[in-house]
């Protein structure tokens, strides 16, 4: 017996067991495989994109045929009428559930998961400074208070950091060029060479990083957030107290880009 052969004995059974949460999945990269694809694509090579044996496709496919959600083309697959009817079906509901509320739905998640306080920032058009424009407060007695309303310079900022590492390299330049570059706080970053630097490693992690820079005391942790044309939305932000923060950095920031990532997802960016 292959080892296809075995691996599909094997979801068989589980499958006999009460269902299997694994199949579920796989109709749903098996679809957004197709969805990625300009033209139809074979069964062997839906099987190599997606590392399952051509047994279990072949089942699946043949259940969203049935459904009108994949059609059959010249001994391959294409998405099907089925496919585009819910697709649009879920578009007309993405635009009856306000982003702003799938924003704050997980600004409150991260909040929940970090234990800090999480802001949404946006920047204005002259490209030097962001705004808080949404909070979601940490329950510490402890924690990092700002006003709706208020703006921090970009240079200084996780959330202006990270919206900068979504422009190129000259663009940023420019930005430092024209910008006033202040001492906010002893430990200030306002050499323009450090941080295109810092823009650079941002835009590598995907993610930006500021300890005690636009206040002393304050760590910042953000990811910007994008729609389904791409376009930024807004940088999300944990603010924290710097000594709590410390020895959480790495964590921090892994919290942040996969919760900035989770929202762009619900936005439709893909």
């Amino acid at each position: 017996m292959s080892a296809e052969d075995q691996n599909a004995d094997a979801e068989k059974g589980e499958e006999r067991r009460g269902g299997s949460p694994q199949s579920v999945t796989r109709v749903i990269r098996l679809l957004e495989a197709l969805c990625a694809s300009t033209e139809p694509v074979s069964l062997a090579d839906l099987s190599r994109r997606l590392a399952t044996p051509k047994s279990s496709l072949a089942a699946l496919l043949r259940g969203l045929a049935d459904e009108d959600f994949v059609t059959a083309a010249e001994s391959a697959w294409r998405l099907g009428p089925g496919a585009f009817g819910l697709g649009s079906a879920l578009t007309e509901a993405r635009r009856r559930l306000q982003s702003s509320d799938l924003v704050r739905e997980g600004m409150r998640r991260l909040c929940e998961r970090s234990g800090e306080t999480v802001l949404l920032a946006v920047g204005d058009q002259e490209g030097d400074q962001v705004t808080y424009v949404d909070l979601v407060e940490s329950r510490n007695v402890v924690r990092y208070s700002v006003s709706i309303g208020d703006r921090r310079p970009f240079y200084a900022t996780a959330g202006g950091r990270a919206l900068l590492s979504t422009c190129s390299r000259a663009a940023v330049d420019v930005y430092l060029k024209r910008a006033a570059l202040g001492q906010l706080a002893p430990g200030t970053v306002t050499h323009p060479a450090a941080l295109a630097q810092i823009v650079d490693q941002a835009r590598e992690r995907g993610y930006a990083q500021t300890v005690d820079q636009a206040a002393e005391g304050v760590t910042g942790s953000a990811s910007v957030i994008r729609d389904a044309s791409a376009r930024v939305v807004g940088a999300l932000v944990i603010a924290a107290p710097s000594g709590r923060a410390q020895g959480r950095l790495d964590e921090l920031g892994r919290l942040v880009l996969e919760e900035a990532a989770a929202i762009s997802r619900s936005l439709g960016f893909r």
